[in-house]
């Protein structure tokens, strides 16, 4: 690898069991289109994740919220680790389902946590079960959603948006109703499969959410998709992805230990770097660290 600069994350998890993970619960389903998750289901601690890392000049990092049964409890809890051992993680984003009654108490309870940066709610969408994550569709149109969404700028809350692709266009009408909230698109807006169709509606979504100048992305969870992926089967999402938005609003992350299911860390950076091997070291920079810097006030 040609990493001569130093990097952040933007993106892992950490995870202690006893806290209440129900999608790492026994009766979790494995069929799930990550695929068989059971590895996943054991405490994943700072020190695996200093372990996971070893090979690379990560200098910093940002924990996402694990979907812990109760938000406050993982985001005290991570505040906790990050006050002991930041910069690795420096900063969180913590859990808030903005569809409950209690979202905009929640949020604000969030926001009062030295290091929560912004929020996560998963909206992905799809009518096949082993794919949603939501009961519903339409989620971001929904007034008392919406409601609890404005509450994020005022609160200096950004929102990591994670959704499939055949949900960007949705998702870019709410980056224009909510010009001032600062949104990262989580996982390069989750192409669903590798089908020229189902690449062709992403490449469009995505199109359409980069022209949102409030939105930035991740570059991240690629095996979740695509699990045997190779240097060329990323290609076709990563250059389209950099092409749409710029590498100055691009950000390079793990996802682990999810993505630990498809490869070792030292494996996916080196892609990562074979990838971006054509661009400038400053935008080389930008994109590994600066981006996430920036977005998440490390």
């Amino acid at each position: 690898m040609t990493f001569d600069f130093d990097i952040v994350d933007p993106h892992h998890h950490l995870a202690r069991l006893e806290l209440g993970y129900p999608w790492l619960g026994p009766d979790a389903p494995t069929d799930r289109y990550h695929g068989d998750d059971r590895a996943l289901r054991r405490d994943y601690t700072l020190a695996d994740y200093r372990a996971d890392i070893a090979d690379l000049p990560i200098a910093a990092s940002v924990h996402i919220e694990n979907g812990a049964g109760d938000p406050r409890v993982e985001a005290r809890w991570i505040d906790e680790v990050i006050r002991e051992h930041s910069p690795l993680p420096a900063a969180q984003v913590a859990k808030a389902d903005l569809s409950n009654v209690d979202a905009i108490e929640l949020l604000e309870d969030l926001a009062a946590i030295p290091s929560v940066r912004g929020i996560r709610h998963i909206l992905n969408w799809h009518p096949d079960p082993r794919f949603t994550h939501t009961d519903r569709p339409g989620i971001m149109r929904e007034p008392a959603w919406r409601e609890a969404f404005a509450r994020l700028e005022p609160l200096g809350l950004s929102f990591d948006l994670q959704v499939f692709g055949s949900q960007l266009p949705e998702a870019a009408t709410l980056a224009r109703d909510f010009s001032d909230t600062r949104i990262v698109l989580d996982h390069l807006g989750m192409p669903a499969g590798r089908d020229d169709e189902t690449l062709a509606e992403w490449r469009r979504g995505l199109d359409d959410i980069a022209s949102c100048p409030n939105v930035v992305v991740k570059v991240s969870a690629i095996g979740t998709t695509d699990q045997k992926w190779t240097i060329e089967s990323l290609r076709k999402v990563v250059a389209p992805t950099i092409d749409a938005f710029g590498s100055d609003r691009v950000m390079f992350a793990s996802n682990f230990p999810v993505d630990g299911l498809y490869s070792t860390m030292t494996a996916l950076y080196q892609a990562f770097d074979e990838l971006t091997a054509g661009f400038t070291r400053p935008e080389r920079e930008q994109m590994f660290a600066g981006t996430a810097r920036s977005f998440y006030r490390i």
